[in-house]
């Protein structure tokens, strides 16, 4: 199936894996990449040098086209550029919108660049800046998400840009593909189907909660980081609820000083970094993938009364370690397998899903479906 995001990026069939934090790492972007789809690293929970030797293995594992997901926003995100460029790697996404500046310089260099958003506002301001197409999702993804859902908030952004959409947000098969492209998407982009592969490195204990999770068990909180996150109900997000300020700040503290650690991230650092977040999501400006990373998309409402001796109008600062810290939360399941002290952010078809195939058998599946649904329309 050809499709103007097939002859964008070069893959086979339409489909895109996310880049999901501590999820999309080296096996499955090349599992994905080697099915013929677009594979997309995620770079945010990962050291500069970290990202560099995941590209490479990623190179070593297929020849196919793949991706990596940047935050805009990080402090080093020119460095991480130079590693995409100097690597060679075929697509820049973005979890925030990129600068003008930043889509030139990859534009320049022969990199694809696909920012990711959730509203037609930030659809047009990054195709006026020159990306090549965008990922729009609805409010049925999984992480940072908005509240329209990708029925509706879909074929508002296609009327909008004259560049290449793909969809994201409630798609697991070929039924979605089929009405995706029928609302005029170039392709459809999955987390939570691809995180449920036998080519996902996520423990088999956290895949099982996700396939046990019915439709209904997939909430939106605040409680997390003070932005709308759509995750599994567990108890450690309704710990989260009910926790007080000072609790709350407690855990944010520990968590952080963790982040920071492992990531090689100052104080500084990260304190700027939570309140670019929240900043961003006041404003309006903060267009993102959800779930990988641990940000995504702007449009929430804020978490909690803040504090008036906080660091920003109406914000306190365990929000702002919260923002910052939130990829701690998904390591603590993602990797560790820790369901009863992390999150799992997730997509609501979790609740359809039921197997955990390759990703060959799940791109081959999906394109089949396609196939099968198209034969089988009725004539118009």
């Amino acid at each position: 199936m050809k499709t103007a995001l097939t002859e964008l990026v070069g893959v086979r069939h339409p489909i895109v894996q996310t880049g999901m934090g501590w999820v999309a790492g080296p096996r499955l972007v090349s599992a994905t990449a080697n099915a013929g789809a677009l594979g997309i690293l995620a770079s945010a929970t990962m050291t500069v040098d970290e990202l560099r030797a995941a590209v490479r293995e990623v190179r070593s594992r297929t020849d196919a086209p793949f991706g990596v997901n940047l935050r805009a926003d990080a402090g080093d995100a020119r460095a991480r550029v130079r590693v995409i460029v100097e690597e060679g790697v075929r697509v820049a996404s973005f979890a925030l919108a990129p600068s003008r500046e930043l889509i030139a310089e990859l534009k320049d260099a022969g990199v694809v660049v696909i920012p990711s958003v959730g509203a037609r506002r930030h659809a047009e301001k990054v195709a006026a800046w020159g990306a090549d197409a965008v990922l729009v999702q609805g409010g049925e993804g999984g992480g940072h998400t908005g509240e329209v859902a990708t029925s509706v908030l879909l074929p508002q952004v296609v009327d909008a840009v004259g560049i290449p959409v793909v969809a994201a947000g409630g798609f697991h098969d070929g039924r979605g593909l089929v009405a995706a492209l029928s609302y005029g998407a170039a392709g459809i982009a999955m987390g939570t189907r691809f995180l449920l592969t036998s080519d996902s490195t996520v423990p088999d204990a956290v895949k099982a909660t996700y396939l046990a999770a019915t439709v209904n068990d997939v909430l939106v909180t605040t409680a997390v980081d003070g932005l709308p996150h759509r995750m599994l109900r567990t108890e450690m997000v309704a710990a989260l609820e009910e926790a007080g300020r000072v609790r709350a700040l407690a855990q944010a503290v520990r968590r952080a000083a963790g982040f920071r650690r492992l990531s090689g991230t100052s104080w500084p650092a990260m304190i700027r970094d939570g309140l670019a977040m929240r900043h961003g999501d006041r404003h309006g400006g903060r267009p993102g993938k959800p779930g990988g990373n641990g940000h995504g998309k702007g449009g929430g409402k804020r978490h909690g009364k803040g504090g008036r001796k906080g660091p920003g109008k109406g914000l306190s600062w365990s929000q702002v370690l919260l923002a910052a810290n939130t990829p701690m939360l998904l390591r603590a399941a993602m990797v560790e397998g820790r369901t009863d002290l992390g999150v799992m952010a997730s997509g609501q078809v979790a609740g359809v899903i039921d197997d955990l195939p390759s990703c060959e058998e799940l791109v081959t599946r999906i394109m089949s479906e396609a196939a099968h649904v198209l034969r089988t329309l009725p004539p118009v």
